[in-house]
């Protein structure tokens, strides 16, 4: 049986049968299995949009070519008896633990929200009234803030192809399209999500795992630099080894872990908005046409270099997408946004923002704790100019030209908006960088000014980052592991499972 890889242009409609004919052309046989290995659109000519596919294909017709095999991630068996306390559901925390128990150890996760479907009502809850749930909502929760952030999986991460693999292999028998194997941009769906983050959690338990929802880390116990004790809530577990997989919004973890004596530094993150746009003006844009056969939407990435002081650009964008209430605590109005699988809704949106420091943004340098207080800050006066979660809002012609809006637009946000010159309530630094960004984008992106900014997007990323070793230790510290986007050295759900996974396994080796 021979092997080769083969690459092949498709239209953006086409057939298995057009595909398998394509093959059988490219290979000589009609005797073959095959696989995509990748997929993505070529839309740059927009005259001529097609798929590019990379397919790996098995014939005895195929002569001289073997198949490169890629390492994969061998988890060893052995009983352990020793316990793992996890602080986090996400996908660090969530996968660590997993793969900790797959190996023998005993392990609890504490998870500071609901479980996913309490959270889903919570959410749904908020919506409707704008009643805040400190358990279920946007940012805690079973899963982390991935399951309601649709789940795009795409990583600039190198490195971690053992440990990807192994992820993405855990969500497609969890009931994630199979697509996200080979798709170059991957997404799974917020409608999705919630179901295959159940499915996680009844084989994690299934191993012997333990899950204990609402229960929130409050403080930890230390002696001479090793924890004994996880207390959370009501509860204090007793464990040999400890992950905190917090995620990026915990403040109230930071600043425990803080006064425990871990130590942090601060470093770059962004701000700025959400833009909204109508999802048919970004398919004209993108393709010059309203539709595509076999493509869902036009996606958009655009970067700039601003003022020249900061770097602008887009973020998780959120084809046919909505404008959600991201709030973190009740005192709190920020934006994010998600998608479902089918991305068919009316908008698009994503977050536009400009990378910064907290010395630069508060004009000084800060200590960890000052970097988080300020952020606070920030995302509070949000709430305080709405009075509430309405996402205040200018259009993107506004913000360029300071001009005040009046006119209330469409938009997918589901809590209302209201009118607010967004250039005064965010820094001075990020409002400079982000209209000479935004005014580049408008030359890159026909019609881009039609589009609307809300609200204050403020979790690309954390301020802080923990000083660890290269094994996931925290320094100075005997058993304390931080993993995931909490700990600042990883973002969004690929990245932050293989943290999670890296630790796991270094554990493993070090523990027989």
């Amino acid at each position: 049986m021979g092997f080769k890889w083969i690459e092949i242009k498709l239209p953006t409609g086409y057939s298995e049968n057009e595909l398998k004919e394509r093959i059988a052309k490219e290979c000589g046989s009609r005797d073959f299995s095959w696989q995509i290995e990748t997929k993505s659109l070529d839309a740059r000519k927009k005259g001529n949009i097609h798929w590019l596919l990379k397919v790996g294909v098995s014939s005895n017709d195929i002569r001289g070519e073997e198949q490169v095999i890629e390492s994969s991630l061998e988890i060893p068996y052995i009983k352990r008896n020793k316990r793992v306390v996890i602080t986090g559901s996400g996908p660090a925390g969530f996968f660590a633990a997993y793969v900790l128990q797959k190996a023998g150890f005993d392990t609890i996760i504490l998870e500071r929200g609901a479980e996913v479907d309490k959270r889903a009502d919570g959410i749904a809850n908020f919506e409707h009234t704008g009643e805040f749930s400190a358990v279920a909502n946007y940012s805690f929760g079973e899963g982390g803030a991935g399951t309601f952030s649709d789940g795009k999986l795409t990583s600039r991460s190198k490195h971690i192809s053992p440990e990807r693999d192994f992820f993405i292999g855990e969500y497609i028998d969890a009931g994630a399209p199979a697509e996200i194997r080979y798709m170059a941009h991957p997404h799974v769906g917020s409608d999705h999500l919630k179901q295959v983050v159940k499915n996680l959690r009844n084989k994690y338990t299934g191993l012997g795992g333990e899950i204990r929802f609402e229960k929130r880390l409050s403080d930890m116990v230390v002696k001479n630099g090793t924890i004994t004790e996880s207390i959370a809530v009501d509860d204090t577990i007793t464990g040999d080894y400890f992950i905190v997989a917090p995620g990026h919004s915990s403040y109230e973890t930071y600043r425990m872990l803080i006064r425990l004596g871990v130590p942090f530094r601060t470093k770059g993150f962004a701000l700025g908005c959400r833009a909204e746009h109508l999802q048919s003006e970004i398919n004209l844009a993108q393709w010059g046409v309203s539709s595509l056969p076999g493509v869902k939407a036009a996606e958009y990435r655009v970067t700039s270099e601003g003022d020249g002081k900061h770097p602008v650009y887009s973020f998780c964008m959120c084809p046919g997408g909505i404008v959600v209430p991201a709030a973190t605590y009740k005192h709190i109005n920020i934006v994010n946004g998600m998608s479902y699988y089918g991305r068919d809704g009316r908008f698009s949106n994503a977050a536009c923002v400009a990378g910064v420091h907290p010395d630069e943004v508060a004009g000084r340098k800060v200590t960890p704790l000052e970097a988080l207080e300020w952020l606070e800050n920030l995302e509070s006066s949000f709430f305080d100019y709405a009075e509430g979660y309405m996402a205040p809002f200018c259009s993107i012609s506004n913000f360029l030209h300071e001009k005040e809006p009046h006119k209330i637009p469409d938009t997918s946000y589901p809590l209302g908006i209201a009118p607010a010159p967004l250039w005064k309530l965010l820094p001075p630094g990020v409002t400079a960088s982000l209209r000479s960004g935004l005014a580049d984008f408008c030359k890159k992106i026909k019609g881009y000014e039609k589009g609307n900014l809300l609200g204050l997007e403020s979790k690309t990323s954390s301020p802080v980052q923990v000083i660890r070793e290269k094994n996931g230790l925290c320094t100075g510290f005997t058993n304390l592991f931080m993993a995931g986007e909490g700990s600042g050295y990883s973002g969004g759900i690929v990245s932050s499972a293989a943290d999670g996974i890296k630790i796991a396994m270094n554990l493993i080796e070090a523990v027989h």
